[in-house]
């Protein structure tokens, strides 16, 4: 018989979190029975708030609102743990060296400036949210023929429309794209986050993508919890050409480039048919095309691609972290985490989402509509 645990219920866990928060930061905020108590019963109604912004919301109006407060309050309170963690720590060592009196100094001064550093953290990363840059890559081609050189592939990637990415987001987007005039677009998956029937007229605006060797996606995880042989269906209908282990040959000048893209390296675990496998998208591809590039969502897709025989990969999935602190903790999963890298005869390039996933915070990891062109290495 199966060991309950009812400990490791997400509800407490989740519980734990604002609960360590206020046991390290309300004492010394106000020795009030009063404040106490407000100040428990508001981090446990924004943890209840979290909980149900978890789930897609049904509606507009306040189940839309409601998402958006839990959403902000996520990040918010996920930055705000680990600042009071760096506190807790700065003072332990503060405590050790340094007298009694010097050290119980800081602690109400620190817990305010934790406070302060995190809400301002959170209200620039929500401003920077909305406005992705464009970063300019050039990608070294050994041997890259002439007729190639200035190559030019637009990419957006983990966009995530649904309760906070809507219509006008992804307007401007499709606008700011068409403008880099490129060869090709590729959508490199995570496109949404709710089903087709909540999400067709968000994603309608997507249909406007023009490139003069066309428009091309390959599937992420995201779409695979929300239902991907709908959204499948849906993104082919806006004229986006679905690459699921396939390819395209396509032509500038005298030159040949194979353009491939595989499933997300999770997808078997939803469809055992729609395995990732770059060896079968490369199937059929003319032997002597000059340039091998493959789209791939996740990074952990690149030694599967090395060994296949293509140039460059091109995914995203990591959001470099999305925003501080976590960026330095991405690391840990995944091989790369963004911009371009070089591993033996592959070039990966990893861009840092053009929306977010979750909380609207890019602070100090802002988000990215990627212009790369090939060049001669």
């Amino acid at each position: 018989m199966a060991v309950r645990r009812p400990f490791l219920n997400p509800f407490w866990l989740l519980l734990s979190l604002p609960g360590y928060i206020g046991w390290r930061l309300l004492p010394p905020l106000t020795d009030d029975l009063w404040g106490l108590s407000i100040g428990i019963g508001v981090l446990v109604g924004v943890c209840l708030l979290i909980l149900r912004s978890v789930r897609p919301p049904k509606g507009g109006g306040l189940a839309l609102w409601l998402t958006w407060s839990g959403l902000i309050a996520m990040g918010f309170f996920s930055t705000l743990f680990l600042a009071t963690l760096l506190r807790d720590a700065v003072l332990a060592g503060a405590a050790l060296v340094l007298p009694v009196g010097a050290a119980a100094a800081w602690v109400r001064p620190s817990a305010v400036a934790v406070l302060v550093l995190t809400t301002a953290s959170c209200v620039l990363g929500w401003l920077r949210a909305r406005h992705p840059r464009l970063v300019e890559v050039a990608v070294p081609i050994r041997g890259l023929p002439p007729a190639l050189d200035g190559f030019s592939i637009a990419q957006i990637s983990d966009l995530h429309v649904g309760p906070t990415i809507r219509r006008g987001f992804v307007a401007r987007i499709v606008d700011r794209v068409n403008r880099l005039d490129a060869d090709v677009i590729a959508v490199t998956g995570d496109l949404v986050d709710g089903t087709v029937a909540q999400l067709r007229s968000e994603t309608a605006p997507l249909a406007a993508l023009r490139a003069r060797l066309g428009v091309y996606f390959v599937t992420g995880n995201h779409e695979y919890y929300s239902g991907e042989a709908e959204w499948t269906r849906e993104i082919a209908r806006l004229g986006l050409s679905v690459l699921k282990n396939a390819h395209v040959v396509l032509r500038r000048g005298d030159a040949e480039i194979v353009l491939a893209g595989v499933t997300d390296y999770t997808a078997h675990y939803f469809d055992p048919a729609q395995r990732s496998d770059p060896v079968a998208a490369l199937r059929g591809a003319p032997a002597l095309a000059a340039v091998r590039i493959l789209l791939a969502h996740q990074p952990n897709t690149a030694p599967a691609a090395a060994e296949a025989g293509f140039d460059l990969q091109i995914s995203g999935h990591t959001h470099g972290g999305q925003f501080l602190p976590w960026n330095f903790f991405v690391g840990f999963f995944q091989p790369f985490t963004a911009g371009l890298y070089r591993r033996t005869c592959l070039s990966v390039y990893v861009s840092r989402g053009t929306g977010y996933w979750g909380p609207p915070n890019r602070f100090g990891v802002p988000g990215e509509i990627t212009r790369l062109r090939l060049v001669p290495a």
